[in-house]
């Protein structure tokens, strides 16, 4: 087995060396030794970092991904958290679907003022209750706060 130094990992994975040594860090990837200050590589490093830069195309934390490979390097990913990431990403491309549709929608529409566009306003209500959605999931701060600290 022929080791790959971090620039022939970079070049053949176009991930920057910046990203390899993060990675190395995080136990993502691991080096197996170096040859001056260059780290060097087993080359099925090339294939985990397919894998990683697949995980993090579906949106997964580092960590989430770093999770699911097992203790012997190889991978070990959770269908169901595949299957519930699949369903997160199909409800995501509804809603860009259906913006990009009442989008071409405005810029197309007769109407003299787009604010009197029914699927503008539209579009306006379903922006607004999607504020207020975030709004109230978002976390509220822990610990004392202007407001309450008078």
């Amino acid at each position: 087995m022929k080791l790959i130094d971090i620039a022939e990992v970079a070049r053949r994975s176009g991930v920057p060396a910046s990203t390899l040594r993060f990675y190395d860090e995080k136990g993502l990837i691991v080096s197996v030794g170096r040859q001056g200050m260059r780290r060097l590589f087993d080359p099925g490093v090339i294939e985990r970092l397919s894998l990683i830069a697949l995980g993090r195309n579906a949106g997964f934390s580092l960590e989430e991904i770093g999770a699911m490979f097992g203790p012997d390097g190889g991978p070990r990913i959770d269908r169901m958290q595949l299957a519930a990431r699949a369903e997160e990403l199909g409800r995501t491309i509804r809603k860009l679907i259906a913006l990009r549709d009442g989008l071409r929608h405005a810029a197309e529409c007769p109407a003299p003022s787009h604010m009197e566009c029914p699927t503008f306003q539209r579009m306006l209500r379903l922006a607004r209750a999607d504020q207020a959605r975030k709004r109230r999931h978002r976390p509220q701060p822990s610990g004392p706060t202007l407001a309450n600290s008078r």
